[in-house]
This record gives C-alpha cells, sequence and structure tokens, in this order.
C-alpha cells in the first residue's frame, strides 16, 4: 500500500528537493489557493522564493461538483470538452458557471491579496504548486493564463498526480515535477492522513510569512559544476 502524506506541509517539503534539483533560475513561486498554498510555501521557503497566489476556479460536472469540465483562471476559460459530453454539461452550463466563479475570483483576490498587484513573472522561472491534480482542466487553465505574462521557463510541480493527467500537461511547461503516479487514482485527498480544508485564514497567513524578511535567506551566487560552462 502506497505511503501516505503526512499533511501538506510534509508533501511541500519533499516537493521542495525535488524542485531545487532543477536549479530554476530567479524563481518565483505561485500557488494556486487555497490548498496548493500549504505546499507551496514550503517550496517557496527552500527556494528563498517570493510567494504569490494564481486564482483559478474549477467548474464542476452536474451533480457531480468535483469533477471539473472547466476551469477560470484570470479570465481564461479553460473546458474539458470529453468531460462536458460525459457528464451532460452544456456549453450554456460551463458559461453560467464560470460567471459565478469570476465573481469568486475576485472575492478571493480582494480577501487574499487586498490590492497587491501580482509579482512580476516576465524573465524569470515561475514554479506553479498545487497539492495534487486529478483531471488536470483546473491547472491547465492556470498554466495558460500565466504562460501569458511571459516567464522564462513555467514549473509545474505537484506532490501526486495520475500519470495520464502528468502526460497530458508536458506539453504545458518546460518542467513537471510529480513525486508520486499511482496506478490507481480516486481523488487527490485519499493521498494524504490529513487533508482539512485549507481555510482564508491560512492562505493569508502564509502570504503574510512569506512577505517577511528571512535573515538566514541570503543566497550565494550558484557556482557552475566543475568541468560545466555554467549553463543549463
Amino acid at each position: 500500500m502506497e505511503e501516505l502524506f503526512p499533511n501538506r506541509e510534509e508533501a511541500g517539503r519533499e516537493l521542495a528537493r525535488a524542485v531545487m534539483a532543477l536549479q530554476p533560475d530567479d524563481p518565483v513561486v505561485i500557488a494556486l489557493p487555497r490548498g496548493g498554498v500549504p505546499v507551496a510555501a514550503e517550496v517557496a521557503r527552500a527556494l528563498h522564493a517570493p510567494l504569490d497566489l494564481l486564482l483559478v476556479r474549477k467548474i464542476g460536472a452536474p451533480m457531480q461538483p468535483e469533477l471539473a469540465v472547466a476551469a477560470v483562471a484570470d479570465g481564461e476559460l479553460v473546458i474539458d470538452h470529453e468531460t462536458c459530453v460525459a457528464t451532460g454539461a452544456s456549453r450554456e452550463y460551463v458559461e453560467s458557471k464560470a460567471a459565478f466563479e469570476r465573481q469568486e475570483i475576485e472575492r478571493r483576490r480582494a480577501a487574499y491579496l487586498r490590492g497587491r498587484a501580482p509579482l512580476p513573472v516576465q524573465g524569470r522561472t515561475a514554479v506553479v504548486v498545487d497539492d495534487g491534480i486529478a483531471t488536470g482542466t483546473t491547472v491547465r487553465a492556470a498554466l495558460r493564463a500565466l504562460r501569458r505574462r511571459g516567464p522564462a521557463r513555467l514549473v509545474l510541480a505537484v506532490p501526486v498526480a495520475p500519470a495520464d493527467a502528468v502526460h497530458a500537461l508536458r506539453g504545458e511547461v518546460d518542467d513537471l515535477v510529480c513525486l508520486r503516479q499511482p496506478a490507481y487514482f480516486h481523488a487527490v485527498g485519499v493521498h494524504y492522513a490529513d487533508f482539512h480544508q485549507v481555510s482564508d485564514d491560512e492562505v493569508v497567513a502564509a502570504l503574510h510569512a512569506a512577505a517577511r524578511p528571512d535573515p538566514t535567506a541570503a543566497r550565494a551566487p550558484r557556482s557552475p559544476a566543475p568541468g560545466s560552462a555554467g549553463t543549463r
């Protein structure tokens, strides 16, 4: 039986080690709230990188709200047409739900960021972190919205996801880190011992903690490996 992640924080610490192996240059860590925030906070801490949010909302199938048929992220609407057909979700249904989810995105923007502008990612390594992937529809919307902001390198990092979702998302990013791809995948939460619903207060607290200066966080310039020219 596969060992569970104890909680999101421990998953984040394990994920951080894998992301650090990529040697991301000038990274900014982008969390998908709410569940991705505790994971991303650990990655940001390990990289001594700033932490920001990308606000994305899933549109669930009729009578199956946990199954994504579409997602909205900063104006980007991504529709999983195959799942829409399978669940009977019409275009009208998706559009009506999208309008509601855009309102929720703005509510969260006000609650979490309180007028703070998004951190710049142009020319930097943007590391997108969530606590896991199910269908991939939600994170695909987030990645496409972020790609428009011009990062030099786009990395997706998650603790757990089904192999087919990982395969489908590789074309959206420059690098993809996924710690576990279980043969049997039912839902993200079953791979955690503690998978409580992250509150708005937890999100705000994580952002505040990440914004505080860390006197131990000074990074020494990275030296090229012996015999290398110092290029990726």
